[in-house]
């Protein structure tokens, strides 16, 4: 088995996507439907112990390398320069992505002529306030929080418990330690568990291709070509300037050495459940230090969703195209605001931005009916959108993460120049 691991991850990974497509539409277009649709589901089960197995580690991922990740600042005013930095430049380039996704809508007009005959309704539920969301980052019971998996209220808790080591000095030393150790062996963990990723990426994208087919694509040709297109040129330009122009690193090293983190982004469709690698190609590809890595990364995947963002404002325009609506100038900036506001905080899950666009859709009041029938006609195949804007929100963190870890001279440029770890 030498040779398999002599191959790196990400190829690795690839491969498993590539023959996860072709397993599944083999299956679809051979077999009959019913037995098609078990044997899927039976080779979906490897896909979903694999996230299943990250989703485990990914609570006191952000608990241990957050609050190690502070502790290591050994100043707290460096929390403070490095967050407001960190959250300045997650604004900067969620602007861009709204700029980026109403330019693909206009180019495309992904809405135009679309049928939306056979789809059906499908109802929203009440969004939560603004407020309550707020108010729920401080967790009543910080404990239930951890169980629970309110990551938002898991990163304020371990803010603050690192906050508090360091200002114990001498007497948190001891608690200190502990976390550094603790950060180091959860990490270890995330490498045993993702060498399994090539096997549950095959169980993932074989069900998806085989139950959504290639016939997918086709029926929304240029919506998804809009959100891909514009997905691509967003992390290019953006996040590729960025690292260029403001952190001053070589760009192609940059995304050569995130291709693990995007590959599993891409399969699994979850921000969160792509944290522990996210990390691990942060500090050990990349040199990023675990002061920045521990910190800014856990930030990014749960405010920073560029890819949620740009995708809101195309589908926005394909609403507004497909049932006539008539978008006047002072829309589009709505719509770019709206888009980004609600992006914010996101949960972290397939598909969770798209019941979030009734709130983006009531800005040139398309009626209840008609947001219903478009969420209706997208969440059938949402999953192949979903995929591609975690990719952009995975990378778009650790572009905002090389750039403040070589801002605050907490960037190793020998690991960032070096080949990558396999």
């Amino acid at each position: 088995m030498g040779w398999w691991f002599a191959i790196k991850l990400w190829q690795r990974v690839l491969l498993g996507l590539v023959l996860g497509v072709v397993f599944g539409v083999l299956v679809a277009q051979t077999m009959d439907p019913i037995a098609a649709e078990a044997l899927l589901s039976k080779v979906r089960i490897i896909g979903d112990i694999f996230i299943r197995l990250i989703r485990m580690i990914v609570v006191p991922l952000v608990f241990f390398t957050l609050v190690a990740g502070i502790y290591a600042m050994g100043d707290p005013k460096k929390l403070g320069t490095i967050g407001l930095k960190a959250f300045v430049l997650y604004i900067l380039t969620t602007f861009f992505a709204n700029i980026i996704g109403l330019g693909m809508g206009t180019l495309f007009q992904p809405g135009v002529g679309v049928d939306l005959g056979g789809a059906e309704p499908r109802q929203m539920g009440e969004a939560q306030p603004l407020g309550e969301r707020l108010m729920g980052i401080i967790p009543a019971n910080p404990f239930a929080a951890l169980v629970e998996g309110d990551i938002l209220a898991v990163i304020f808790f371990s803010l603050l418990f690192g906050v508090g080591l360091l200002l114990a000095q001498e007497e948190g030393r001891p608690a200190g330690r502990f976390f550094e150790s603790a950060s180091e062996a959860i990490l270890k963990m995330t490498n045993i568990i993702m060498e399994l990723a090539p096997f549950g990426v095959f169980g993932l994208i074989a069900y998806t291709a085989g139950t959504k087919g290639v016939e997918t694509f086709t029926a929304i040709l240029n919506l998804t070509l809009a959100v891909y297109i514009g997905a691509a040129v967003h992390m290019v330009l953006v996040y590729g300037l960025l690292v260029r122009l403001l952190a001053n690193l070589p760009v192609r090293r940059f995304f050569r050495d995130i291709l693990d983190a995007q590959m599993v982004a891409y399969s699994t469709s979850s921000s969160s459940a792509t944290l522990p690698v996210t990390i691990r190609v942060a500090t050990e590809n990349l040199g990023i230090k675990k002061s920045v890595a521990g910190s800014v990364l856990p930030l990014g995947a749960t405010i920073n969703m560029d890819g949620t963002s740009l995708y809101l404002g195309i589908v926005a325009l394909f609403t507004a195209q497909a049932f006539g609506y008539t978008l006047e100038p002072h829309h589009y900036p709505l719509i770019a605001l709206t888009a980004a506001l609600v992006s914010i905080g996101t949960a972290g899950v397939p598909s969770a931005s798209l019941f979030l666009l009734s709130i983006v859709l009531d800005v040139f009041e398309v009626s209840p009916e008609h947001t219903a029938l478009i969420i209706g006609f997208i969440f059938p195949f949402d999953r192949l959108l979903d995929m591609m804007r975690t990719v952009v929100n995975v990378t778009g963190d650790t572009a905002v993460a090389t750039t403040v870890a070589k801002w605050e001279d907490e960037l190793d440029e020998e690991v960032y120049l070096e080949k990558p770890a396999q």
